[in-house]
């Protein structure tokens, strides 16, 4: 059989998941395939592999100090399932890949152009954005943001609208009313913890919501996928209002910003931790103008709770959602974007940060039935 047909079996294999090595490669059954053979295999094969892939290979067939290569993760690799094989063949086979960066690459249409500035806004190894600007496809676009994003610019129109109000929304008697807002007299209507997220104080809050769901939101989706990126949000949502519920009893919250702080700080985190592998221009600057805007944006929302321009029938949305969904963001968040093409259910810290959050809903589950009544909390009636 020859190196082609080798590879052709090997690729083969990896999409039955077949354990099992050719015997020329590993004659004796160990399970492991010299690097020299397998390296020699890889360099002179002829079927078509996305480059991306064949670094990782070569990295992979050079990072083990005994000259073997496990067939198992070469499986996975060539697989392209998520495994402990890709951050392992990076730390190890870093000086193996090629040096030359995306940058270079010419010829690349407006699309491609974007997706690799993507890859450089959100990933921290030249590694990696090979990875990823190979292997990305435009088709299953990046929606759950978008969605979410639209969903909550169309709410915001119908309740201006009906109201006649663009600014300060709250302050409106009729506001309160809505079915999505959450209420602390409401807390039964579970659905509330979730939906008050489509709804906003006003333009101003809606604008910055928005614009930071599609500058990092999308970017993030295109690289870590849909379900990680909405399980992402939606924890931060949902950390928010329960947050509201526990610290800040009395007060209704609305709008997205537990989310969206659960996106952004996890972010920034990655971006500190990987800050001499980021290769996103002017990195400094824009992370001191994302913390200023973030830090802005909560400053304003605790003057509005605590010191309302207007006259208001009631206490105002909670500035806690922030702070709730920033903490998300920083523990769960980052175990998400530092597993790049890893299984998460395969990492130990991922189980630690899902049981700390899973405790959290439980007591803040346990905090709504019985703890407003225990103490005797003075909720304003619900509108």
């Amino acid at each position: 059989m020859d190196r082609s047909s080798l590879l052709q079996l090997i690729q083969e294999q990896a999409l039955a998941g077949g354990p099992t090595p050719p015997q020329q490669l590993d004659p004796e059954n160990t399970g492991f395939i010299g690097a020299d053979t397998f390296t020699g295999l890889v360099h002179s094969h002829e079927l078509p592999l996305d480059p991306a892939k064949l670094d990782m290979l070569v990295a992979l067939a050079q990072s083990n100090d005994r000259g073997q290569v496990c067939y198992q993760e070469l499986v996975d690799l060539i697989s392209s399932k998520r495994s402990s094989s890709f951050k392992r063949a990076i730390a190890n086979g870093q000086r193996a890949l090629p040096r030359d960066g995306l940058l270079d690459e010419p010829g690349l249409g407006v699309y491609k152009r974007f997706v690799r500035y993507v890859a450089y806004e959100i990933l921290p190894r030249e590694v990696d954005r090979h990875w990823y600007f190979y292997r990305h496809r435009s088709c299953p676009p990046p929606v759950f943001m978008a969605s979410v994003t639209l969903a909550q610019i169309i709410v915001f129109l119908c309740y201006g609208a009906r109201l006649n109000k663009w600014v300060l929304q709250t302050y409106h008697p009729e506001y309160m009313k809505s079915p999505l807002v959450y209420h602390p007299g409401h807390r039964a209507r579970a659905w509330r913890f979730l939906t008050y997220m489509f709804m906003h104080v006003g333009l101003e809050q809606l604008g910055f919501n928005a614009l930071l769901q599609l500058m990092i939101g999308v970017p993030l989706e295109m690289v870590h996928g849909l379900l990680r990126i909405s399980l992402l949000y939606l924890a931060g949502v949902l950390a928010g209002s329960l947050t509201v519920s526990i610290t800040d009893m009395r007060a209704p919250v609305v709008g997205g910003s537990g989310g969206v702080y659960a996106l952004c700080s996890a972010h920034l985190a990655n971006v500190v931790m990987n800050w001499a592998g980021m290769r996103c221009p002017y990195k400094l600057l824009r992370m001191v103008l994302a913390l200023v805007c973030m830090s802005s944006e909560v400053g304003r929302a605790v003057w509005l709770r605590f010191s309302p321009p207007l006259p208001a029938s009631g206490p105002q949305p909670s500035f806690m959602a922030h702070l709730a969904g920033a903490v998300v963001g920083v523990s769960m968040g980052l175990t998400i974007l530092r597993s790049y093409e890893e299984r998460l259910r395969d990492q130990c810290g991922w189980w630690v940060v899902l049981l700390a959050y899973g405790t959290f809903l439980l007591f803040a589950i346990f905090w709504n039935i019985f703890a407003y009544d225990l103490l005797g909390a003075h909720i304003p009636p619900p509108p």
